[in-house]
């Protein structure tokens, strides 16, 4: 089988989760990668370390970062920024999530690394972007994919408190839009022979995904409203809680044709002929009468029961599911859903694989993350660099590399 990035060389300058897990795929897909991080490793590491422990192997912190070589460089010191110049060189890739004001400090605009490797892809992603007002705000997705967006403001029930994303959720989503780019630049280099420049942003992926929503909102300037579980504007839209207090949520938005079957299923024929549940709109209006009737209905059976029943029935519903039972999901186990690094320290690690296949081609986790700086002296002396200046760098703080217990 190929490896469809087999060949192709990156440099990854970057640190917590979104431009990360992007080169993690890529890596999957066969991409050398090489990750610059700071003395003692990214924020996201450092994050990890305060809270569980410098002894500890995080699993989130292999699935960002699997497959990749690590070096750590002081981009504080010039001659930190010229080591990675030097590694630039000759890259097919120059990955980086700094804000614009540090690229420009630290030299490694795309004008900077383009001079240096003239045919490379260069791609950064941000918050907000790299021009405009915002350029150099800081971000992390639950500010720029989830507040800065609108989903914070139409997300969960009509009475709850807003909700807050769980950490990673808008990085990933975006490092997925952030692959998609980089790959159509990397196929426009490689029939002009140009450098192309890439840009992605956490607040602009999260317009897209909500964007149903916001090209309504760019038309009518009006706020949807949230949604109900009891006055759902489709009693087979919405959720339902069963006798052993699982939730099964219906999802039938074209209600009409379901609604007979559902009836059926449920032992009242009686409604499918009532005049008042006999359009969208009508259950609507009349939703708030029948969904307390559904909710005793499903509250007499269990999960178990139900799953039979329904499908039976040909409805379209799932079990609102605990990250143990996606764990253990026959469906996701079948599709080779999860992969396993083994770790020298740690063993064995089971993390996520790559969310999509190519039919025949080589596309799997080539190994764990690096500890911090891991490969420092390895990538260095690669370039040409010798080994009596490797130690002076080493000696002098420009250069550092893993004690066994980073992650």
């Amino acid at each position: 089988m190929t490896a469809p990035l087999a060949g192709i060389r990156v440099l990854e300058v970057a640190s917590w989760l979104a431009a990360p897990s992007c080169t993690a795929l890529m890596s999957d897909m066969g991409a050398a990668v090489i990750k610059v991080e700071p003395p003692g490793g990214d924020a996201y590491r450092r994050m990890y370390q305060a809270m569980l422990g410098e002894d500890e192997v995080f699993p989130a912190h292999q699935f960002d970062n699997r497959g990749k070589r690590g070096v750590c460089v002081n981009l504080e010191t010039e001659e930190g920024v010229e080591l990675v110049h030097a590694l630039a060189k000759n890259v097919d890739f120059f990955i980086t999530n700094l804000t614009w004001s540090r690229l420009e400090r630290y030299r490694l605009t795309d004008q900077h690394i383009h001079a240096i490797a003239p045919t490379c892809v260069y791609g950064v992603l941000s918050g907000f972007g790299t021009t405009g007002p915002d350029s150099d705000r800081q971000a992390f997705d639950q500010t720029a994919f989830w507040a800065r967006t609108g989903a914070m403001s139409i997300f969960g029930d009509r009475d709850s408190a807003p909700l807050i994303s769980r950490g990673g959720y808008g990085d990933r989503t975006t490092a997925l839009n952030f692959l998609a780019s980089l790959l159509a630049a990397l196929r426009i280099r490689d029939q002009t022979g140009a450098g192309q420049f890439v840009e992605v942003t956490l607040q602009r992926t999260g317009i897209w995904a909500l964007g149903s929503d916001v090209s309504t909102a760019l038309n009518t300037r009006v706020q949807p409203e949230k949604t109900s579980h009891t006055l759902p504007p489709n009693p087979i839209w919405n959720y339902y809680r069963t006798s052993d207090n699982r939730l099964v949520l219906l999802v039938m938005p074209s209600a009409m044709p379901y609604w007979p079957k559902f009836c059926h299923m449920m032992g009242r024929p009686e409604w499918i002929t009532d005049e008042r549940f006999q359009t969208l709109p009508g259950l609507a209006q009349f939703g708030p009468t029948l969904v307390p009737e559904i909710q005793t209905a499903f509250a007499a059976h269990d999960l178990e029961w139900w799953r039979t029943t329904l499908d039976a029935a040909g409805l379209i519903w799932e079990p609102a599911i605990t990250l143990p039972e996606v764990a253990d999901d026959a469906a996701l186990r079948a599709a080779d859903a999860f992969s396993v690094v083994v770790h020298e320290r740690a063993g064995a690690i089971e993390i996520v694989a790559a969310p999509f296949h190519i039919r025949g081609a080589d596309i799997e986790v080539r190994g764990p993350a690096p500890d911090a700086g891991q490969h420092t002296r390895e990538v260095f002396a690669e370039i040409g660099i010798d080994q009596a200046r490797i130690n002076s760098l080493f000696a002098r703080g420009v250069l550092s590399e893993f004690k066994a217990g980073s992650t």
